[in-house]
């Protein structure tokens, strides 16, 4: 089975992979400091409670904080007797290289996102994934990525705001009932919750006006469902798109070797 690890700024997912569909899918925070015993006795457990069998023989990596990948290659050498793949190292070849700059690195997971997308629903895509930064991924009709959008993400946001101004709470991301809100909290969420309708709104928008074709949008991340009820943002939302990607990936490093 193939084991997908997607390593965030904020969290780390593990999903196995038996060629079907995933069996087991596990999410915990990033931490620089986790050695690889410490991945396995953590992984080891979920999957005996899960009842699924540790029968790993491939694994491929895509990490946004590069000091955990020392950590997580121990993980694969020592318990698994497998190399793995780490997208954006020169031996982990994609199906279709990006364009952009020349000299730009464009982060792994924004790799992995057009390569799922494109997998799933073909090119002229954007891809706008909630994580710590809110990114839009534009995807070609070949399935290059050719460059995109960085935003704050929505928690990034909420606590700079709580951290600027010492008298406002911390609040839950969540839709309020009316966009005028009558107390703190209310006000706050409003802003939260409106205000990145129409930046996901506004940035699209005008990314397909840059576009010479028409564009499908595709939403990602925990928040993606929570956003999609503000207005009609997304024409589909995909949960594991992400680790979708790393399995498309990894089949082509497979079949190309």
């Amino acid at each position: 089975m193939l084991l997908c690890i997607d390593c965030g700024n904020t969290n780390t997912v593990f999903a196995v992979w038996d060629g079907t569909e995933f069996r087991a899918t596990f999410r915990t925070t990033t931490e620089h400091q986790r050695t690889a015993d410490q991945y396995w006795v953590w992984f080891s457990q979920l999957m005996e409670h899960r009842g699924v069998p540790i029968e790993i023989d491939a694994v491929i990596i895509s990490s946004t904080v590069p000091r955990v990948v020392f950590n997580l290659r121990l993980l694969c050498a020592n318990y698994f007797d497998t190399r793995p793949l780490v997208v954006g190292k020169p031996e982990c070849r994609l199906p279709t290289g990006p364009r952009v700059d020349e000299g730009t690195i464009v982060g792994p997971d924004r790799l992995v996102n057009a390569a799922g997308a494109f997998d799933r629903h073909g090119g002229d895509i954007i891809v706008v994934d909630f994580g710590t930064a809110t990114t839009f991924d534009v995807v070609a009709h070949d399935g290059a990525y050719v460059g995109g959008v960085i935003a704050p993400g929505v928690n990034l946001s909420l606590e700079a705001l709580h951290m600027a101004a010492a008298a406002l709470p911390h609040v839950d991301v969540t839709k309020p009932q009316k966009v005028i809100g009558t107390n703190t909290v209310a006000c706050m969420q409003s802003g939260v919750f409106w205000g990145y309708v129409g930046l996901v709104h506004t940035i699209s928008d005008r990314i397909k006006g840059e576009w010479d074709r028409p564009m499908r949008v595709i939403g990602t991340g925990g928040l993606a469902p929570l956003f999609a009820q503000g207005d009609v943002l997304f024409d589909l939302i995909e949960d594991d798109l992400t680790m979708h990607g790393l399995t498309v990936i990894h089949r082509y490093n497979k079949d190309t070797t």
